[in-house]
């Protein structure tokens, strides 16, 4: 049998390359490896069957007349999804779960900044000053036992918020694009609807989790009217993508004092503009598209790839398809 033709854009020498390594070396002869960037990776196109690799431009697919499979790094594979591959009947497969743990992480340390007011309460220490004294109970640390969290996109990152955030007592509603399907059925939520009945459930949320894909369907899923369902009291986190989110909206919500705050990682543009009014806002946590960041993303990425392997090796359907049909 033939070895199959792997590039992987990887330097030869770097850690990540080491990661994939030792994944594959149970596959013996059975593959070819070859680890390359820059003008060593157009060279190593030429003989691909599989790539590894965030995505390729249109030149780069050119040069591989004998590409099967795109497996991208990346969770989101819109960009990689280029009409060129898509006419051509190359497989695509997203890196979706690798980072499940670390951004299920960041989203729960954002909902606890808010819950116990420390973005304010920082801002007192930057300004040497002792506050203690505040408007209400409510304007104060709060608890998270007893709150509602709204998942909107019970993926893996989703699942994986679902499991962390059980412990703080609070009560767990979901919604996804298709109910009867989950990737973990372990992780038990107390409610989980469809898309459909998003409308009905943002209302009684107290703390909103966005971790949909970006597709037509979720372009500015939630826009000024949706924000208006929400409560006054109630928080916004975005982690999927900028555009899921009508920024400009959601500034006037905040502004207006019609939402609480929220805790942005994607913005509808990046890097974030100097003049954006989110950097000013008071009742906004931003990271600058940070929550997927690892030390254990390439490693992860390389399991995935290697049980993708041996599926692709036998025959088998691979897991993470993208779907062109649903965009993801």
């Amino acid at each position: 049998m033939t070895a199959a033709q792997i590039a992987i854009a990887l330097g030869a020498d770097s850690a990540d390359a080491d990661r994939f390594r030792t994944a594959l070396a149970r596959f013996g002869d059975r593959i070819a490896v070859a680890f390359a960037r820059g003008d060593e990776l157009a060279q190593a196109l030429a003989d691909a069957e599989i790539v590894v690799a965030q995505g390729l431009s249109d030149d780069e697919l050119a040069r591989a007349p004998r590409l099967r499979w795109l497996s991208s790094w990346a969770a989101g594979v819109e960009r990689a999804a280029r009409p060129a591959l898509l006419a051509r009947g190359i497989a695509l497969t997203s890196a979706s779960g690798v980072h499940g743990p670390n951004i299920a992480e960041q989203l729960l340390a954002m909902i606890l900044m808010f819950t116990r007011a420390l973005p304010r309460l920082h801002r007192a220490q930057l300004a040497r000053r002792w506050e203690r004294n505040f408007a209400s109970r409510a304007d104060g640390p709060g608890e998270l036992t007893g709150k509602t969290l709204l998942i909107v996109g019970l993926g893996r990152i989703g699942e994986a918020l679902a499991a962390r955030a059980r412990p703080f007592g609070v009560r767990l509603v979901a919604v996804k694009h298709d109910p009867s399907t989950r990737h973990d059925a372990g992780v038990a939520v107390d409610e989980l609807v469809g898309m459909a009945a998003l409308d009905d459930v943002l209302g009684r949320a107290d703390h909103v989790c966005l971790t949909v894909p970006l597709t037509p369907d979720t372009q500015h899923l939630i826009d000024a009217r949706r924000l208006a369902l929400l409560r006054p009291t109630a928080y916004l986190y975005n982690i999927s993508r900028g555009p899921v989110v009508d920024q400009a909206a959601l500034v006037d919500a905040l502004r207006g004092g019609r939402l609480a705050g929220a805790g942005l990682d994607v913005f509808e543009h990046e890097p974030l503009p100097d003049d954006s009014p989110l950097w000013d806002l008071e009742n906004v946590i931003l990271t600058p598209h940070t929550a997927g960041f690892t030390p254990h993303y390439f490693a992860r990425a390389a399991a995935l790839f290697a049980d993708n392997l041996d599926r692709y090796l036998s025959g088998q359907p691979l897991h993470n398809a993208y779907d062109p049909a649903r965009g993801y």
